[in-house]
């Protein structure tokens, strides 16, 4: 057993695939439940909270909705009720731990932790691992799919409703945003990213720098001024020979080693507040290996040491 006893984890489920372009995400939860997150947390010595799942509406019982933000109002609806969980669950000394469901789940948890600290008038950085930038607008993205719009959102871009959940806008500074691991990024969302103000590691700097120099630099810019950071994982990050299930594979990602590195750095800084892992989807898994590689990555995220 590690040294984390008596930390409080809260282990809130999202199952939506709501913002998706591919179905499946909402079993994401279920699969990392069944590849034992719980257990491997207590056995590192984490109380683990009983589990909290977040009401999600299945597509089929959902109106697709007007303009070019496809179920906007079921996922804000979710993404208000997530901001607010994940706010109580800070307020009670836990931390966070929230298992999707597509990315479109990180407009609620991040605007959670945001509006906790700000009212504390502290400001949290975000690290978004990940390999889409996540930062297109409802007038530039090519799909509507909402899973591709949650970074811009969070930076106070886009629709005004989804930019303003938890009553904050925006919700976290450019300044104190990592993004890393890009390698696929729409033509108009390249122009939002550069001017956005935040700092993105591809793949390319990856490679020429390597992880520990990466982890390093995107670390001292998330803890710089600020009162802890929000990891937000997205499993497809990692290559796909790493995380085959996920609707959203894009060759030439991280491995395996590279993401533990990354994890484990972020746990030792002792700042991270929370953490949300987003689009494992098990419907196109094998044997569900991505998420008990996901449950392990977790493990590295909460401290989890070789020694």
């Amino acid at each position: 057993m590690e040294s984390h006893a008596k930390k409080q984890v809260q282990i809130i489920g999202v199952p939506i695939d709501l913002g998706a372009s591919r179905r499946g995400t909402d079993g994401g939860p279920s699969a990392v439940r069944i590849a034992g997150l719980s257990a491997s947390l207590q056995k590192m010595g984490y109380d683990v909270c009983p589990e909290i799942d977040v009401p999600v509406p299945t597509i089929e019982a959902s109106q697709l909705g007007q303009g070019k933000t496809k179920f906007k109002d079921q996922i804000l609806s979710v993404c208000q009720t997530l901001c607010r969980v994940t706010k109580e669950s800070l307020s009670q000394g836990e931390i966070p731990l929230i298992i999707g469901g597509d990315h479109s789940i990180a407009m609620g948890s991040v605007s959670g932790v945001a509006s906790f600290y700000k009212e504390k008038q502290q400001d949290i950085g975000l690290l978004w691992f990940d390999a889409h930038g996540d930062m297109n607008l409802p007038d530039t993205s090519p799909s509507g799919n909402i899973h591709g719009m949650p970074l811009a959102h969070l930076l106070g871009r886009g629709d005004p409703d989804l930019s303003s959940i938890g009553g904050i806008n925006p919700a976290i500074k450019p300044e104190n945003v990592v993004l890393i691991g890009i390698r696929d990024i729409d033509d108009r969302e390249r122009k939002v990213i550069r001017e956005s103000g935040i700092t993105a590691f591809t793949m390319s700097d990856i490679d020429e720098q390597g992880m520990t120099a990466i982890s390093r630099q995107a670390l001292e810019i998330v803890c710089d001024n600020t009162a802890g950071f929000h990891l937000s994982f997205d499993v497809d990050g990692c290559d796909p020979s790493v995380m085959p299930g996920s609707g959203t594979l894009v060759p030439g990602g991280v491995n395996f080693r590279e993401a533990h590195q990354l994890l484990e750095n972020c746990a030792k800084t002792g700042k991270m507040v929370s953490m949300d892992v987003a689009e494992l989807n098990p419907f196109l898994d094998d044997k569900n290996v991505s998420a008990e590689r996901a449950v392990t990555l977790i493990q590295s995220a909460f401290g989890r040491s070789i020694l």
